[in-house]
């Protein structure tokens, strides 16, 4: 029996999996892969944690990780796939055939990238269709990709493979971008970088790897190929909310409601991070969130062992 179980290992579940250890606290974070970090991992340039500027996502994530390791966290690879409820317990079912039982559950497993939803995507996946520009895009030296989206992420990564690739097309389906406006600025003095404003891809063509997109004109309907190298999609994220169905209330999009206190619809259980209704979704309100999170399951563990 543990006092509380983390799922997740983002920047949510590692703070959490720290405030708690530090709390005196017995505590396992299950994570899905062998990899924290979360959607951290998938940025290329992190600039906005205050006190850590201009770092990569990856090596951010791996400073979260060594810094929970210090406090000999236990970790488990697992997919959590249920938690029961129970009066003063809950029990959390993993996919490996494990139940770990805790007095506490924190939810931290964030969100994950949306698929395009075009014919090729899916069976091109890994061969040329990508959601990672900093995990793949070192793939694409001196060659041709693009990157779909108008938010902040599809601006990091269109700078990012600018760097890297000859040629990178940006392509969004409509005439303005919805990220910040430093990002934009910096991708007009790009020269390798070719705006497809009111466009959006139809199809991905190729039989073993990818070959070429075909891509629509919203204004005119106009059709046309591009032959390219690779395609990142960064069109938004969805909550890993599954976790939830039919034991907490979430809203119309899946996330888990939640306030600022991060408790959820059942007593004991708690959601931090992406995963959870909120304003602001971004690294350094994940990690408060963990924090939130823990202050909360301590008052909550107070009270059942009253």
């Amino acid at each position: 029996m543990y006092d509380i179980a983390v799922i997740g290992s983002g920047a949510a579940g590692l703070s959490a999996a720290l405030y708690a250890k530090r709390a005196g606290f017995s505590v396992v974070v299950v994570e899905e892969m062998p990899l924290s970090g979360g959607q951290i991992v998938n940025s290329a340039e992190v600039d906005n944690y205050i006190g850590i500027p201009h770092i990569d996502g990856f090596e951010l994530a791996q400073k979260f990780r060594s810094h929970v390791d210090l406090y000999n966290v236990e970790f488990k690879t697992a997919r959590a796939v249920e938690i029961k409820n129970f009066e003063k317990y809950k029990t959390l079912s993993l996919d490996s055939g494990e139940n770990i039982s805790a007095l506490a559950i924190i939810i931290a497993t964030g969100a994950k990238h949306k698929s395009l939803g075009v014919p090729g995507e899916e069976r091109l996946k890994g061969r040329g269709v990508s959601y990672c520009a900093s995990c793949d895009g070192p793939f694409y030296k001196n060659k041709i990709t693009a990157v779909v989206g108008g938010g902040n992420t599809a601006l990091e990564y269109a700078i990012y493979l600018s760097r890297i690739c000859k040629k990178v097309y940006l392509i969004h389906r409509r005439d303005e971008f919805r990220g910040a406006k430093i990002l934009s600025d910096n991708l007009k003095g790009l020269e390798n970088v070719e705006l497809l404003l009111n466009c959006v891809v139809e199809r991905i063509n190729g039989d073993k790897i990818l070959e070429s997109i075909d891509i629509k004109n919203r204004l005119d309907n106009s059709v046309k190929t591009i032959r390219l190298d690779g395609i990142f999609a960064a069109v938004g994220v969805t909550p890993d909310s599954g976790i939830a169905e039919g034991l907490l209330r979430t809203d119309s999009d899946g996330y888990i409601v939640a306030d600022e206190t991060c408790a959820a619809s059942v007593e004991g259980i708690f959601a931090a991070g992406d995963v959870r209704t909120k304003q602001v979704r971004q690294i350094i309100t994940a990690a408060a969130d963990g924090a939130a999170a823990v202050a909360s399951a301590e008052e909550y563990i107070a009270k059942i062992k009253k």
